[in-house]
Formats: structure tokens, C-alpha cells, sequence
């Protein structure tokens, strides 16, 4: 059986969820970038 289609509205409202989902996942992946640029920072303070 094929799925059946989505209708415009549907798939829009679809794409808007994964957007944010997408936004949502970006923002912790900063989050841990910036983390871990701190710690480099300050084992580089620390070792001068």
C-alpha cells in the first residue's frame, strides 16, 4: 500500500516541527562547543 499524501498545510506544519527540532538539537550542540572552548581556554591559562 502506498502512504497516503500529506495535504500542503500538513506538510508544512510537518517541516515547521523539524525545523525546531533542528534548532533545538543546533543550540545543544553549541552549547557543548562553547563548553568545551572554555575548558581549552582555561587549560591554556592554566599551563602558561
Amino acid at each position: 500500500m502506498r502512504p497516503k499524501p500529506l495535504k500542503f498545510e500538513q506538510l508544512v506544519q510537518q517541516n515547521k516541527q523539524e525545523l525546531l527540532e533542528d534548532e533545538k538539537q543546533i543550540a545543544q550542540i553549541e552549547l557543548r562547543l562553547e563548553k568545551k572552548q572554555e575548558e581549552l581556554v582555561k587549560k591554556k591559562q592554566y599551563h602558561q
